[in-house]
Parts: structure tokens; sequence; C-alpha cells
């Protein structure tokens, strides 16, 4: 059974989760691009994914069910094989003597539910269920990493300790070091920290030598958390084994060290690029976590709203200039560029990047890896892209005077260039590229579009509603402009035309069994700031940062301060994590 259309469109119109001219224009776009009118309304962010399917179940008249933070008996989970659960997004979560209670995202997946009817020789009772629900059910099958670290030191503690101390980590052999990394403990444990990155959506894993044992941790929306503590024998398996696997020189301890590897888990493609580094106690290794899709994403569901979001759609029309996205390192700015090229990927254009590392990949996109190691430099990249006829280019990072220069020449010359910068603001890139030996009139005359981005962490769905008391608007005034946010809260239709501060709805985290510190995942904060003939002028008489930031804010730009404030009154962040991100 699947939901069609126009029932669905008649549903949400009747019970007023859309408005009727949203509603209208959804239906146009999804008409257009032939795709189904929920997927439309979710990815623009209209309706949530929850209130999709519950609409879709009572449409259907099958049970929708919320599994989030049930605990499910593991005799009733485990009647269906992980591997299969995962497969086909569905889990057990009831059993009776003669009926079983399947939680899946696709009822007409006839395959896995005649499947599972086989293998328990039950009644299969299918509901509908949210991604969140499959995926926090899942991840019940996972023994916890404590546990299964700790059952293999246990078992294997002797072998381990008699190979790593053999002859001391500094006199071991290449040919020692590559028969330690194919040691079965080892590879059990870098495999079981790989995946459980993977699972709890970890962005980087730092291994860290000290003087008697191994720290491991995640970075986990933006915090970094202690996954595991592990004795200091451990440390060169688990070192070696990620070299072997990344293709590094096992012998090599005394010089940093970069490579890359790829594995698949839990059916999604990672890469993960390593990097070593020789510390007192031995050799810190990090690996930054590049998942290699980047469909799904859209400006919308990346944060991006109002009057900026219109700036972004306007610059992406443009077929000559350059948009630039700035903040510091992990801000989302790769994330940001990719989405805008997804956007622009349409089969009538030649888009050709040059990048480093290559962190997602795209199809009917060129991408070139950047080897400097053998004269493949970012400029010279550049200058062979150009002479491939390209429409588009997307220089990953604009890092020096001869990449600024050849990025500013490819705009003037009939490309729509796309790149990055490492500035704490839009306003701030123009001193940048000042910086870079690039004159103003050709700054002016290149840019189109400027953004300036964080990412703070989102709110769980279990939150605390409050309101501010009369002393912390007074503090809240001190670091934002709240009349225009407020301003920007009343254009957007966030709150009522007449509310004031005072009722006006925040929300704080709450610790639940789902969310260990009330936060999971994360979304953008933006400032976009658009290239305005008085702006232009500005640049050309020699202005601060500081007084074209001002010139933008009079022509409607939103401050990531201001942005990030918006978002906390519509209950997707905090206050305080507004505050420790943009004053980071």
């Amino acid at each position: 059974m699947v939901v069609n259309n126009e029932k669905l469109k008649e549903f949400i119109a009747d019970s007023g989760l859309v408005p009727r001219a949203e509603l209208d224009d959804a239906e146009k776009r999804s008409l257009e691009k032939k795709i189904y009118l929920g997927e439309t309304l979710v990815s623009e962010g209209k309706l949530s994914e929850d209130d999709l399917r519950r609409t879709e179940a009572y449409i259907l008249g099958i049970p929708f069910v919320n599994l989030k933070g049930q605990k499910i008996d593991i005799a009733v989970l485990s009647l269906i094989p992980e591997p299969i659960a995962r497969k086909h997004n569905l889990v057990a979560f009831k059993k009776t003597p003669t009926v079983l209670e399947v939680a899946m995202l696709d009822t007409n997946d006839l395959t896995a539910i005649e499947f599972v009817k086989k293998k328990v020789g039950l009644k299969i009772l299918p509901r509908l269920t949210d991604k969140d629900s499959i995926k926090g059910t899942l991840l019940q099958y996972q023994k916890s990493l404590k546990a299964e670290f700790g059952d293999i030191i246990e078992k294997e503690a002797n072998s381990l300790k008699a190979i790593t101390e053999g002859e001391g980590e500094e006199g071991q052999s290449e040919e020692d070091l590559k028969k330690l990394a194919e040691d079965l403990p080892v590879v059990k444990i870098v495999d079981t920290l790989l995946s459980h990155a993977i699972i709890q959506g970890a962005s980087d894993i730092h291994i860290e030598p000290m003087d008697t044992q191994v720290v491991i941790r995640y970075r986990i929306d933006g915090m970094l958390h202690d996954a595991m503590i592990l004795p200091k024998t451990a440390a060169p398996g688990i070192v070696a084994r990620i070299k072997v696997l990344s293709n590094l020189k096992l012998d090599e301890k005394r010089l940093p060290q970069d490579g890359r590897f790829k594995i698949e888990s839990a059916g999604e493609k990672v890469a993960f690029r390593v990097s070593t580094l020789p510390v007192y106690y031995g050799e810190k290794t990090v690996m930054r976590l590049l998942r290699e899709s980047v469909s799904g994403f859209t400006l919308e569901g990346l944060g991006f709203h109002g009057v900026g979001l219109e700036r972004i759609y306007e610059a992406t029309k443009q077929r000559v200039g350059m948009i630039l996205t700035t903040g510091p390192t992990g801000s989302g700015k790769s994330t940001t560029l990719y989405t805008i090229l997804d956007i622009l990927n349409e089969p009538d254009v030649n888009i050709s990047t040059i990048e480093d590392p290559i962190e997602y990949q795209m199809t009917r996109v060129n991408q070139t890896q950047v080897k400097t190691e053998i004269g493949l430099t970012f400029a010279s990249g550049l200058r062979s892209l150009v002479r491939q006829d390209p429409d588009i280019i997307m220089v990953g990072e604009i890092r020096d005077n001869e990449t600024a220069s050849l990025a500013v020449n490819a705009a003037l010359t009939g490309h729509l260039v796309l790149s990055t910068l490492h500035t704490n603001s839009a306003a701030a890139t123009m001193p940048r590229l000042l910086d870079m030996d690039i004159e103003p009139f050709l700054i002016v005359s290149t840019i189109n579009v400027i953004i300036a981005q964080r990412l703070v962490r989102r709110l769980c769905n279990v939150k605390e509603k409050y309101v501010l008391t009369p002393a912390e608007i007074t503090a809240l005034k001190k670091s934002v402009d709240i009349d225009r946010v407020m301003k920007v809260l009343k254009e957007e239709n966030v709150v009522s035309p007449n509310v004031t501060w005072a009722d006006v709805p925040f929300y704080r985290s709450k610790k639940s069994e789902e969310c260990e510190d009330g936060y999971k995942g994360r979304v953008g904060i933006h400032e976009i700031l658009k290239m305005s003939p008085t702006i232009r002028d500005l640049i050309m008489k020699g202005a601060t940062p500081v007084e074209i930031e001002e010139q933008a804010k009079k022509e409607g730009m939103t401050t990531m301060l201001e942005d990030g404030i918006v978002k906390a009154v519509q209950g997707v962040t905090t206050i305080e994590e507004v505050l420790r991100v943009v004053s980071e």
C-alpha cells in the first residue's frame, strides 16, 4: 500500500499541518521533479519526518509506533538477525505466543515480512515507525563499546602483551609490526572502534597514548567524549593496524604521516582520513570520518532560511562570479558548498573541482584530489581545470595568493567559482583577500555572496520550555541586538505580531535515554553577505570589516549570533549553545 500524492495533500490540508499555499507550491515542485509530495515537504522543512510517517500510517490504516527511548527485550529483538534488521529497516518489538509486532519504515517490503514470518513461525503484524526509532533500536543490538573491548582485551591480554613487549616499541621491525597489525585481537579492536564511531555519528576518532594507558575519544556533534581507555600495550597494535589500512609506513614513527582508507558498515560507505603525529608517549592518531554521500542535504535542512536563503538561490542562478563560504575548521563549509553544487548539478553544465580531500563523491562532477608530493596543488590544479571547459569550478580552499588570484581570474572569465576561506565573519573576508594581494576592484567585481557559518548542537525532542526573566533579557541585550532578532521572527511568522520578549518561549536541554546530554546532531547558524552597490563602494574606499558589516545589516543581513537566537526561539537549539559557539 502506497499513499498517493492526492490523498496525502488532502489529509495534510484538512489537518492544517502545512498552510494551503505552501502545500500547493510543494505539489508543483513534486510534479516538476516527479517525486513523492511527502519527500518534498520533508526536504523543505515544511513537515517533520515523524509527522509524515504518522500521516501515512493514518491514511493507510496502519498503527504508528514510536520506539524512541524504549528498551526492547533482547530476546524479542534478537528474533530478527541484526543484518536483516539493518538492511530492511525493521525491528521486532513486541511478542505474544502467536503474534510478533514488527516496526518498519516500509510496510510494502513483503520479502522482509515473509522472511521474518518463516523464521519465527508467528503471525507478523507490521507497524509504521520513523527513522530515529529504527536507528535507536538498532543500537540496542550493539554491546557497549566498553564491554566489547573489555571482552577482547581480557581474553587476549597475554598474547597482546607478549607480542608488543617482545622487543619494546622502538625496536620493532616493519615485519613485526605487520604481523602485529594482522593479529586477531588487534583487528577486532580496530573494527569495533570504527563501527561504533559510525553508528554513534562521530566526526573524528582520537587515539592518544599516555604514560600507562591509551585514551580513545570520539567527537560527536562537535564535542569530544571519552569512548574507551585501553592498556598501554594495545597502542602499537592499534596504530599499526590503522597504518596498514591507510597504506602508511609501519616503521616510521618519528615523522607525521597522512593517509586514507574506506570501509562499509551498517550499509554506509565511510572514508577515514588518517593523520599520525609523534608525541611524547608514542604516536597520536586522529581519523576524520567522511560519509561519501551528499544526497538528502538541502539548504533548508542545513539551517538556511528567510532573506539569506533567497540570496543564495539568487547567487546560484548567476553563471559568473564567486560564492564563498567562511568559518573555522569543522564548521560545515564543505557540506554547504556540496549542497549548492547539488543544486547546480544539471545535465547542461560541466562542473569540475579541485579538493583536499574529496569529502563527498558526486555523480556527474569531475573531482580532482590535490597531491602536493607530485606537484598537484590547488593552484596547478586550478590552472588545468580552466582548460577543461568548465561552467562551474569548486576550489576546496583558497589558502595562498596564487590560488586566490587564479580563482578570481576564473570568476572574471565566465565561470562560477565556489570556494572556502578561513575567516571569522563574512565581512572579514575582504581584509583576508586583500592580504592575499587581491585588488579591491577585483573583489567587488567577482564576489556574489559570502556565507559565514558555525555549527550548533540540536536539541533533542525531550526539552524544557521556559521564558526569559527581565534580568536575562537585559543580559541578552548586551550580546545581541534583540530588536533586530524580533523583527526577523515576526517577518518569518515565527512569533505573532504583538508578542514581546517576556512572552517568547526558549528551551533548555534535558537528559534522556535517547540523548545523554540533551543534544543530538548539529545545524548551521549563518550570515549571508550580498555584494550590493553600497558595499562595493565601501570596499573600494577601504572600509573596515565593522563598517561593511553595519551596512550589510542595514541591507537585511542577519548575523550568525542573531540567526542563532532565531533558532533558539524555534526550539532548534539553546541560547547557551549559540553563545558558546559564536564566542569561540
